[in-house]
Order: C-alpha cells, then sequence, then structure tokens
C-alpha cells in the first residue's frame, strides 16, 4: 500500500499521529509558535469524547490549558483539590498538599481537556482528521518522513513533513517503528485491576478517597456534584455481567467501612468496566524523523494519577524543541527531548508503583506482607515526612504556584 497511488498529497512541518489530548495539545502549543501541523486518528471525535479516562490534572497542566489559551472552562467547572484522603483500616488520614508542600491538582476529566483541545484546534483553524483508517508512517529514518491514510470517504491521502510524532497511545503503531534490536521496553504487569463505575449519586466525599481495608483497595473519585467515579481492586479477569449493582455497591461500601460511619452515597449505576493496567516505558522515544510522546512511549498505573500529566509534560518539553530544530538546529536541538522526558517519566514511573504496592493487596500475599504493608502506611500517615513525600509526588513536582 505504501507505493499505491493517493488522491491527494499535503506537505507540513509535523505530521502527528493521535488526536488525543497529547497530539492536540502539540499542535496547539507548535501552532502558536508558528509551526503548522495536521493530526490524524484513526478514532472518530465522538469516541475519544465518550471515553472516559483520568481526571486529575497537575496544577502546572491545568495553567497550561488556560495562559496557552486552550479555554478558561477548568476555572469555571473544574475542581481544586487542595489533598486526598488515604482511608485505612476505616481510619481517615487527610493528606493536607497545600500546607504539606504549597501546591494542589485539579480534578478535571479528560473528556473535557479533549474537549477543549478539539474545540481550541477547530477555532485556530487547524488541520485535524479524525476516523481515518489504514494509516502508514513511512521513511522515518529519513529528512522526509511520511504518513499516509484514508479519509472516511474513501479517499486515499499522503502526508509529507519533516517530523512525525507519535501520540497514538498505549497501542502504538508508531513504536513499533523503532527496530527491534534497537529499543528496549521495560516493563510490568499488575496480577489485579480496577473495577470501575460511574455512578448518578452526590458526591460522598470533598477530595479524592484512597481506601485500603482487609477486604481490598478502593478509590472514591468524583466527575460532578451529581456524577461519580469509583474504582475497587478485583481480579483482571472479573466479568463486568457477574456484578450486579448490589454487589457493586456492598463491595464499595464494605472496603470504605470504619468506626467513624463513613458511608458512600449510592445512585443509579451508569456504566461499569474492568481497567487493567501495567508499568511500560520504551526506549528510545525517539528514531530518526519520528518522535513518541505520552502513552504511545510510556504507562503508568492509574493509581498515582501521573499518566495524562505525563503525556501532557512529554508535549511541552517537544514544542520548546522541536520549532528549535525546524528553526534551523536541525536534529541535534531534538537530543535535548528524551532526557527531560525520561527523568520525569521514571520519576514518575517510580511513584505510581510505589502507589499500587502501598495501596493493594497483592493475590496471595502472606499475613506478614499484610502486617509490613500496614507499617509502611503508618509511616506515610504518621509522620510529616510520609505525608510530605505522598504529596510532593501526588502533586507532580510543579514548578510555578498551585493556581492555574
Amino acid at each position: 500500500m505504501a507505493d499505491a497511488p493517493v488522491d491527494s498529497v499535503t506537505t507540513v512541518p509535523v505530521a502527528v499521529v493521535g488526536a488525543g489530548p497529547a497530539g492536540l495539545m502539540l499542535a496547539h502549543l507548535l501552532g502558536r509558535a508558528g509551526v503548522g501541523t495536521t493530526v490524524v486518528d484513526t478514532r472518530t471525535r465522538h469516541a475519544i469524547a465518550t471515553t472516559q479516562r483520568a481526571g486529575i490534572l497537575e496544577a502546572d497542566a491545568a495553567r497550561d490549558l488556560v495562559e496557552t489559551g486552550v479555554s478558561d472552562r477548568i476555572l469555571r467547572e473544574g475542581y481544586e483539590h487542595e489533598g486526598v484522603e488515604l482511608r485505612v483500616a476505616g481510619r481517615s488520614h487527610r493528606i493536607d498538599f497545600r500546607e504539606l508542600v504549597g501546591a494542589s491538582v485539579w480534578l478535571y476529566p479528560q473528556t473535557d481537556v479533549f474537549a477543549d483541545l478539539a474545540d481550541a484546534r477547530e477555532r485556530d483553524g487547524g488541520t485535524v482528521h479524525f476516523g481515518v483508517r489504514d494509516t502508514e508512517v513511512l521513511d522515518v529514518t529519513t529528512t522526509a518522513p511520511r504518513v499516509r491514510y484514508t479519509a472516511p470517504d474513501g479517499a486515499r491521502h499522503e502526508i509529507r513533513a519533516r517530523y512525525v510524532v507519535g501520540a497514538d497511545g498505549s497501542r502504538s503503531m508508531c513504536r513499533d517503528l523503532v527496530p527491534e534490536d534497537r529499543r528496549t521496553r521495560y516493563g510490568r504487569e499488575y496480577p489485579f485491576a480496577w473495577f470501575g463505575i460511574l455512578a448518578e449519586a452526590p458526591t460522598s466525599a470533598p477530595e479524592l478517597v484512597y481506601a485500603h481495608s482487609e477486604h481490598g483497595f478502593a478509590l472514591i473519585s468524583q466527575r460532578t456534584e451529581a456524577l461519580q467515579r469509583m474504582y475497587f481492586q478485583c481480579s483482571p479477569d472479573a466479568v463486568v455481567g457477574e456484578w450486579s449493582d448490589d454487589r457493586v455497591w456492598d463491595t464499595l461500601q464494605a472496603r470504605v467501612a470504619g468506626e467513624d460511619g463513613f458511608r458512600l452515597r449510592e445512585g443509579p449505576i451508569t456504566e461499569k468496566t474492568v481497567l487493567r493496567f501495567r508499568s511500560f516505558v520504551q526506549e528510545p522515544m525517539r528514531w530518526g524523523s519520528l518522535v513518541l510522546v505520552g502513552d504511545a512511549a510510556h504507562t503508568v498505573p492509574p493509581t498515582g494519577a501521573r499518566g495524562l500529566n505525563l503525556a501532557l509534560h512529554d508535549v511541552k518539553v517537544l514544542a520548546d524543541v522541536l520549532p528549535r530544530a525546524l528553526g534551523g538546529a536541525g536534529d541535534p536541538a531534538l537530543d535535548a527531548y528524551e532526557p527531560r522526558a525520561l527523568r520525569r517519566i521514571w520519576r514518575a514511573q517510580n511513584f505510581s508503583s510505589w502507589m499500587t504496592r502501598l495501596l493493594h493487596t497483592e493475590p496471595g500475599g502472606s499475613a506478614f506482607d499484610l502486617r509490613r504493608q500496614l507499617g509502611e502506611l503508618d509511616n506515610v500517615v504518621g509522620t510529616r515526612a510520609g505525608r510530605a513525600y505522598l504529596a510532593e509526588q501526588y502533586t507532580g513536582w510543579p514548578t510555578r504556584g498551585h493556581r492555574p
């Protein structure tokens, strides 16, 4: 198909494969720097907009949405959280981000981040093609890479670019373009998953609640004042159809129960899903004229709320160096991208893995394992140093003030 005739050819400095938040934010930032882009994605705009994903943004990421002109909607519809609650054996311990490290995070669903970015690209005249198929990325070891795709109407198109950015998610096609003998893939599969629900119910707590109990892990999150997102640890082989609403609520209530009488406020469950996750990093993140960002290069367990934030940080670094590379500095300007990105990636991998091991029950774990885990949790919630470590890691090592 690579040599088949095409119906049109366009030339642009940067072609972006993947129109999720990472790809669209990169296109937005490059557009502000005067660099043209074309973005393509096999998913439709509706499919991306309705896929429920992470909902926590670092303050720096939230601020970037506002200050770079994407949207200020987060200030009106988002929720600033100045801490989280760790609930251990039925007792609550608040980790006060503001008091400990002078930072905060924002509850703002990824679907809203995507909607803001897609609207901004449309407003600014950016070129984004959703719902394409048969995407090919060619000649990435040359200075003239190409992207070929079939549009929804069946027409075949080619984009000729100087650089191609793979922002095509955790099932990335672009990362496979790095030859097997030239890449290293690091990772770990976890022996548990999350059973996630969306429920039409009032909020049960003002901030996120991470619960560790003898019954297992649970996370109580929010979406709006009337729509809540909650998760509990389950087997990776769990079958959604085997979980009735009553069984789900009984499981969640048991995992947050305590002597203080805390209970979740229940309501109709509108969505159920089993979320499997892993830790993964591919190096290198650049091969010739191809650069990888976000989930195409790395994924983290959702426990530490780092995935979307890492992707946006990759993009911010790349948007800093790409205009210089295109402006005459050439490939050497891109040499700064990978080390800057990887430093934060591996810090986030460490924190996400630590949070996951801290709060989840390993299948087949011994009584010693449980008591050791409780000792570690006591070190976290019972000492200022432990609380400060969690606060600093969770808020993402902010480089600016906490308000966007």
